[in-house]
């Protein structure tokens, strides 16, 4: 079999990526493990984390095109919803678009959709690559194989795109990359540590969905691991890992939650819930929320680049630990009205489409990243370092993104840092390896720093680089070109910046940003 390109991993990016190549002709070939397109959208269970002008401007039109759709499931299929423009179906804290994995699931399917009727796209689910085959700087083909039938595949490509969460492509084919942490004498940076540290890599999450009704008995067996995690306490955390406390992410100080709105603690149940049911007229339906706050974050281990057996260890605990931190609510959390646990708290593992009620994957906050032709440091996001309103202006621009750097703990028993970034751009540099000529980074894995991977890894950002991936090895292959060669021939960029402008990116931020 022979694709123009093939994208691995199903999430954002890869979507995003799909919809680039085949809008031009193209066939693409998606490899997703799970069954659910969306990643950190819908397998992964975590809302859009995006910046403040997101409303109206500071992403592709696919991408608003993304939230246009979700929004409008919602009033399609609950008349009595008004004021679509500005719905936020969970009324959750952490974002404006706080809703349904399934419906993130949906609206991706029927944007593919027209690429899958065509045959430009094959969409194989439950599949993983598990080889591939390279001659110097090229890929040449890949192993794919179906996890159900257990069949193999051999997949031939003109490009490749690496969309997986821990950059798993780059292992594969030999690829140099990085993990954890840079020395403040490779980057320079001022937040980098003083030594290079492989395992500085941010905490993962197993997310669970939960719904609460009032008055009902909805206790589960004690998890395995819960005398464990009940004692487990971080030397840096301010108390027991179940409990109401974590360090606040920018200060570092003790920082007291509740459960749900009462006094002057931040209100977790509100930070990602997903479903307000006051929103919609339904009997029996009750707020849903997720279960992915600091208490949950899993810092024992990592889950790649170690072997199978370890993976496993790790993947089994950190579902153990959101387990026990439910059972917890449900038994012991302390009430307002002095008593202790919320047994009206239920599992809800429809919403994330399996029987446990936990996600189908992991949320990955940090990845592999490749050595990138450049590479983006704290330098070019910083305040203290830039002196305009927006981080360095790059020629190579292919979008814009901003967030905060925010790196939650470490496997190698780093706290939190949570510093101030400036709106950025995206350099087209930062997406190309620089050993692996038709090999694109199209997530978390492009070429960041520890410290910059902060700001770089949210939704609408993961969506532009994997769009802006598709958008590239269409282009070269129409042209004839290569990336470097886009990269590097100022006329050429100008050519593909033009023609991707044209389809919806935005590469720059508004005038008044630069002012």
């Amino acid at each position: 079999m022979h694709v123009d390109v093939l994208i691995v991993g199903g999430g954002l990016g890869g979507c995003a990526a799909a919809m680039a190549v085949c809008s031009k002709g193209l066939s693409a070939m998606i490899v997703e493990e799970t069954d659910w397109v969306g990643g950190q959208s819908s397998a992964q269970a975590v809302p859009p984390d995006e910046h403040p002008w997101i409303e109206e401007f500071g992403c592709t039109a696919r991408y608003r095109e993304y939230r246009n759709r979700i929004r409008s499931y919602y009033t399609r299929n609950f008349p009595a919803v008004k004021n679509e423009k500005q719905l936020n179906p969970g009324k959750g804290i952490v974002s404006l678009l706080c809703h349904d994995p399934r419906v993130t699931v949906s609206v991706l399917e029927e944007m593919l959709f027209p690429y899958l009727i065509s045959g430009k796209l094959t969409l194989c689910l439950e599949s993983e690559v598990e080889k591939v085959n390279r001659s110097e700087k090229k890929l040449l083909d890949a192993i794919i194989k179906h996890t159900v039938t257990q069949q193999r595949d051999s997949v031939t490509f003109t490009y490749m795109i690496d969309s997986t969460d821990t950059g798993e492509v780059l292992a594969l084919s030999g690829t140099d990359y990085i993990t954890g942490s840079e020395s403040q004498t490779e980057t320079g940076e001022p937040h980098a540590t003083e030594e290079s540290e492989p395992l500085n890599i941010q905490a993962h999450t197993h997310v669970l969905a939960m719904e609460y009704r009032p008055g009902e008995e909805n206790i589960i067996p004690e998890p395995d691991m819960y005398p464990f995690w009940k004692e487990y306490k971080i030397d840096f955390w301010p108390d027991q890992m179940l409990s109401f406390y974590s360090p606040h992410p920018i200060t570092l100080q003790k920082r007291q939650y509740e459960m749900f709105v009462h006094q002057d603690f931040f209100p977790l149940w509100n930070y990602r819930r997903i479903f307000a049911a006051e929103q919609f007229q339904l009997e029996d339906a009750g707020d849903i929320s997720l279960l992915n706050w600091p208490q949950n974050d899993y810092v024992l281990g990592n889950v790649y680049d170690v072997t199978n057996e370890e993976k496993k260890k790790h993947l089994y605990q950190a579902k153990q630990l959101s387990l026990s931190l439910f059972y917890w609510l449900q038994t012991e959390a302390p009430r307002p009205d002095g008593g202790f646990g919320y047994p009206g708290l239920t599992l809800r593992g429809d919403v994330l489409g399996t029987k446990d009620g936990l996600a189908k994957s992991i949320y990955i906050r940090e990845s592999r990243r490749i050595k990138a032709q450049y590479t983006i440091t704290e330098m070019d996001v910083s305040p203290e370092f830039q002196r305009g309103k927006t981080g360095k202006v790059y020629r190579d621009s292919v979008g814009v993104g901003s967030y905060s750097i925010d790196l939650h703990p470490s496997l190698n028993g780093r706290n939190y840092l949570d510093i101030p970034a400036l709106p950025f751009h995206i350099p087209l540099g930062a997406l190309l390896p620089k050993h692996t000529g038709n090999l694109l980074a199209g997530g978390k894995n492009i070429g960041t720093t520890h410290i910059t991977n902060g700001c770089y890894r949210l939704h609408p950002v993961e969506w532009n680089i994997g769009e802006a991936c598709g958008a590239l090895a269409a282009f070269c292959i129409l042209n004839d070109q290569t990336p470097f060669a886009v990269w590097k021939d100022d006329r050429i960029l100008k050519d593909f910046q033009r023609e991707i402008i044209k389809d919806g990116f935005q590469i720059q931020w508004p005038s008044e940003f630069y002012q």
